[in-house]
C-alpha cells in the first residue's frame, strides 16, 4: 500500500496537472477568441475603406488629408468616425466652424515601404491645410533600423513644412518596446532634421498604464477601440490646435 508520503505526493502532482491543463484550456479559449476577433475586424477593412473614400470628393473649405495604416482607417473603432482620424476631423470643424474636405490615404497593413510607394505619390496631388502621419506599427515584427529610416527620410521630406508625424505607440511586450524605442528615435531625429512636429504618441499611449491599455484596445489586442482611438487623437490635438490658429493668424 502506497504510503501518506507517497499519497500526498501523487495528489499533488495531480492537482498541478489540472492546474496546468486548466491554464491551458483557458489559454486556447482566449486564443480562440482572439483570433476570431481578429477575423471580425477584417472582415471590416473594405467596410471601412469604402466610408473613407466616400468622403473624398465632398466639398471643404479645409483640407485635412491623413496617411498611415489600419490605425487612421479606424479598424477596431465602432465606425470610422471613432477613428483618431475621425475625431480629429470632428474637432477641426468645431474649432474653425467650417467646413473640412477629408482624404484618407492610409491603407490597411501599410507598412513604412508601402506608405512611400503608395500613399506619399497620391500627396502630390493635393494642397492640403493639414496633414497627419502615423506609419511604422507594421514595420516593427521584422524591424531593420536601415530600411526603417530610409523608407521614413523619404516619406518625411515629401511631406509639407506643416505636417505632423506621430511616433510609434507603446507595444508593451519587451521585445517590441525594444524595437519600437529604436523606431521611435529615428522618427524624432528625421522629423527634427526636416523641422516636422512629431505627435507623442509613445508617451500618450504609454501613460494609460498596461490594465487601461488593454481596455482601450479591440478584441484582436492590437487596434484600439473606441476608447483607444480617443487616447490617440489626444496625442495629436495639440499639434493640430497649433496648426489650426497659424491658418487662422496666415488668412487675417
Amino acid at each position: 500500500m502506497p504510503s501518506r508520503t507517497t499519497l500526498a505526493f501523487l495528489s499533488g502532482v495531480g492537482t498541478t496537472l489540472a492546474g496546468a491543463g486548466g491554464v491551458f484550456a483557458l489559454y486556447r479559449h482566449f486564443a480562440g477568441q482572439q483570433r476570431a476577433a481578429a477575423s471580425d475586424l477584417n472582415s471590416k477593412l473594405p467596410v471601412h475603406s469604402a466610408w473613407w473614400r466616400a468622403r473624398v470628393d465632398k466639398k471643404g473649405a479645409l483640407l485635412y488629408v491623413a496617411l498611415g495604416d489600419s490605425a487612421a482607417q479606424g479598424i477596431g473603432a465602432s465606425n470610422p468616425a471613432r477613428s483618431y482620424v475621425g475625431r480629429l476631423s470632428a474637432a477641426i470643424r468645431h474649432a474653425t466652424h467650417s467646413s473640412l474636405r477629408m482624404v484618407n490615404l492610409s491603407v490597411s497593413g501599410s507598412t513604412t515601404w508601402l506608405c512611400r510607394k503608395d500613399q506619399v505619390p497620391k500627396l502630390a496631388d493635393y494642397e492640403p491645410d493639414i496633414v497627419t502621419v502615423a506609419i511604422g506599427a507594421n514595420d516593427i515584427i521584422d524591424f531593420t533600423a536601415e530600411s526603417f529610416e530610409k523608407n521614413i527620410r523619404a516619406i518625411y521630406s515629401a511631406l509639407p513644412s506643416h505636417a505632423i508625424v506621430a511616433d510609434l505607440p507603446a507595444m508593451w511586450l519587451p521585445d517590441r518596446e525594444r524595437k519600437v524605442a529604436e523606431a521611435n528615435a529615428i522618427v524624432r531625429r528625421v522629423a527634427g532634421e526636416l523641422g516636422l512636429i512629431v505627435a507623442p504618441l509613445y508617451d500618450t499611449t504609454r501613460r494609460q498604464g498596461l490594465v487601461r491599455t488593454f481596455r482601450n484596445s479591440a478584441g484582436d489586442l492590437f487596434h484600439p477601440n473606441d476608447r483607444g482611438y480617443r487616447v490617440w487623437a489626444s496625442a495629436f490635438e495639440p499639434a493640430v490646435t497649433a496648426r489650426l490658429t497659424q491658418l487662422a493668424a496666415d488668412r487675417t
